[in-house]
């Protein structure tokens, strides 16, 4: 079950966009709906994590081992965008410079992670130790692990969506 304010924020987000509306998020959130306490994850009661169902470790040879696949399923900005504004209100983020997060999904693109599913996607902050950037390389390795057969594709998704600070020691890749 995806929280409320994810599913209110998508829909609020879909219609302006399809509107053709510039989308300026204020301040609506009551108080912070989600938990900075599990940094560097994201709190698993809001993003929760979401496979794309198109992608099977049958078909990873057409899909994620695929040169410039994720960017046939990428959101544009104009979908993710309102989507970071509403979480970093939503985690209760003291610093709310939106080029300060990136708007990342729990389970990557590049290992078949649901590209739109608002329950995949958080505000991952650019700072503190283990940032959006170290867990970019995680993915990577994950995905070059799954591409050459030394892991299933359900295995690094498991771990990366439990916990992607552990999922290379957890997968026996790194």
């Amino acid at each position: 079950m995806r929280p409320l304010r994810r599913v209110t924020a998508t829909t609020t987000a879909l219609g302006m966009t399809a509107a053709g509306l510039i989308i300026a998020v204020s301040g609506t959130a009551h108080a912070s709906a989600c938990s900075q306490s599990y940094l560097p994850l994201p709190d698993s009661s809001c993003t929760p994590g979401s496979y794309n169902p198109d992608v099977t470790q049958s078909n990873i040879g057409s899909t994620i081992c695929v040169s410039g696949w994720t960017a046939t399923v990428r959101p544009p900005t104009s979908y993710t965008n309102p989507l970071k504004a509403q979480g970093i209100t939503d985690y209760g983020y003291s610093d709310t410079n939106m080029s300060d997060y990136e708007e990342d999904h729990l389970v990557p693109l590049e290992l078949g992670g649901a590209p739109r599913d608002p329950g995949n996607l958080w505000p991952e902050p650019h700072y503190g130790t283990k940032t959006a950037y170290t867990k970019d390389g995680t993915e990577t390795k994950l995905k070059n692990a799954v591409c050459n057969g030394t892991i299933t594709l359900s295995a690094a998704r498991s771990a990366i969506k439990n916990n992607w600070t552990t999922a290379l020691q957890v997968t026996g890749i790194g």
